[in-house]
């Protein structure tokens, strides 16, 4: 069966919307809630973030996000248990998002295979370098079926993004910004310019864009150079502020693909 993800480029070409959220939060139980709100209000992929402790690549929004899941209660094996028949009534693609040490803890192969149980298409690891992927568990991903969706930033050389791009499945996540998660401006000059360049590379793999993507002006610039971009401080930010309401979703996805 074709990875859900293929099937999402192969079919939108442009303006594909993806949302961040964090398992377990703003309360234990919103996860299944969320996704299938999500689905509903148009989003076409959902990166469902794992908590944990320590998370490097993440501004405070994220981060404050985490700290309330995990102290919620928020597990691997307990997201594992809330999404088991998420399959149901979600088709979209799911990814997860999360760093390297809880993986291991819980095993990489069982983790996976569990990944491949539910649904799960990729996985996104800040913290896992390509090359030990490559050496480690690129052959482990492939068998069970999953993606590791790979990160590159305007400090990454031409070079090695040809090698990222080789070694990534689905698509190629484009950090906007050599910073935290969070940073809110319009995107900057130097930004269209990184954009333009992987554009010319003419790669073989569709790209999204991430990292300070917060409202419809940032969206739209983004979906100029990329095949859509990724949203997750902004959206952490309307349900800390609204909890969970499956009209303030559709609120808040309406206002990132039309403006308002």
């Amino acid at each position: 069966m074709m990875n859900r993800i293929d099937k999402l480029f192969a079919e939108k070409k442009h303006g594909i919307l993806s949302i961040y959220m964090t398992a377990g939060f703003p309360s234990l139980e919103d996860t299944s809630r969320i996704l299938e709100a999500l689905e509903r209000s148009g989003a076409d992929m959902v990166e469902i973030g794992i908590p944990f402790s320590d998370p490097l690549a993440d501004g405070p929004v994220i981060q404050h996000s985490s700290q309330v899941a995990l102290s919620n209660g928020m597990s691997l094996e307990l997201l594992f248990s809330q999404i088991e028949t998420i399959r149901q009534r979600v088709h979209m693609p799911l990814l997860l998002m999360g760093y390297l040490n809880p993986f291991l803890k819980f095993g990489m192969e069982a983790f996976l295979e569990r990944c491949s149980q539910v649904g799960i298409d990729g996985v996104i690891i800040p913290d896992l370098p390509p090359d030990e992927y490559e050496n480690l568990y690129k052959k482990l991903f492939r068998k069970c079926g999953v993606y590791h969706i790979l990160l590159i930033t305007p400090h990454t050389s031409q070079e090695r993004i040809a090698k990222i791009a080789r070694l990534s499945g689905g698509f190629l996540y484009m950090v906007a910004e050599s910073s935290t998660t969070g940073s809110r401006s319009a995107v900057k000059d130097h930004q269209v310019e990184y954009f333009r360049r992987i554009g010319s590379m003419k790669l073989e793999i569709p790209f999204l864009a991430g990292f300070g993507i917060f409202n419809h002006e940032t969206f739209q610039s983004a979906c100029s150079y990329a095949s859509g971009a990724i949203i997750g401080s902004a959206f952490i930010t309307m349900l800390e502020r609204e909890g969970f309401s499956e009209e303030k979703i559709g609120d808040f996805i309406r206002m990132i693909r039309k403006g308002g």
